[in-house]
C-alpha cells in the first residue's frame, strides 16, 4: 500500500482560515522562530504537502531553501489576505526554469 501523506497549511490564522473547511490542517502561526519549529515538526509527522503563507516564508529563507532539497514535505508558498509578495510566483518561476532549461513563463 501506498505512503499517505497530509496536507498542512501554515501562516496567519485569517490568512488559513478557508483551508479548514476544505478538510487541510491548520497551525496560526505569528512569528518566524514560531513557524520555522512548526514546519520541522510537520515534515517529520507524514506531511506531504505543507502550504506557507509567503508572509511567514520571507522570515524564513535558509528553512525554505532546506526543504527545496527534500523530496517531503513539498513547501508551497501561497499569498495571505492582504495580497502577494511574489515570492511564489519567482519560485515557480525558478522551478520551471531549472527543469527546463530556460525560462518559459
Amino acid at each position: 500500500m501506498a505512503k499517505q501523506y497530509k496536507i498542512a497549511v501554515v501562516g496567519n490564522g485569517d490568512a488559513i482560515l478557508p483551508f479548514q473547511i476544505i478538510g487541510f490542517d491548520t497551525y496560526p502561526v505569528n512569528e518566524a522562530q514560531e513557524a520555522e519549529k512548526l514546519i520541522k515538526q510537520l515534515a517529520k509527522s507524514n506531511y506531504g504537502i505543507i502550504y506557507l503563507t509567503e508572509n511567514i516564508a520571507e522570515l524564513l529563507p535558509e528553512l525554505i531553501s532546506y526543504y527545496d532539497t527534500q523530496v517531503t514535505p513539498a513547501i508551497i508558498l501561497i499569498p495571505t489576505h492582504k495580497g502577494r509578495l511574489g515570492i511564489g510566483a519567482a519560485r515557480i518561476q525558478e522551478n520551471v526554469k531549472k527543469a527546463v532549461g530556460q525560462d518559459i513563463l
